[in-house]
């Protein structure tokens, strides 16, 4: 459903998302190798990748925990990623390090985990249009 009211005047603009992990490097490492943005920042307590329109950063957390699955409702985000053929990508992403969860919850995309366990979707990119 589209919303065709008249926007308001926006507050602010998405400039990052972060994600928390163990460590830094094996994150983004594995999200370089999927997403293809550079890695602009690395070290032991943060690390920040530069995306077309806004960056991706991953903070270093001690005790870090990582989601369960399946969630029971706790998971508060994830993302969903268009690809051209979601077998190949999954079969690439899980060769990077992602965990294909079970169950499946659907049929249209395919539910990984990150190696810090953040759950994310790969969806078929002719659906996005």
């Amino acid at each position: 459903m589209t919303d065709t009211s008249a926007a308001p005047a926006p507050v602010a603009r998405l400039a990052m998302i972060t994600l928390d992990a163990a460590e830094t490097e094996p994150i983004a490492r594995f999200w370089h190798a999927v997403l293809g943005w550079p890695i602009l920042h690395l070290s032991e307590e943060y690390a920040m990748l530069q995306g077309p329109s806004h960056a991706l950063g991953i903070g270093a957390i001690g005790d870090h925990q990582r989601p369960s699955w399946p969630d029971d409702g706790r998971k508060q985000f994830h993302l969903d990623l268009a690809v051209a053929d979601l077998e190949a990508a999954a079969a690439r992403c899980v060769e990077l390090g992602a965990e294909r969860v079970a169950p499946q919850p659907g049929e249209t995309w395919i539910v990984l985990r990150d190696p810090a366990g953040h759950a994310f979707c790969l969806t078929d990119s002719a659906a996005w249009g």
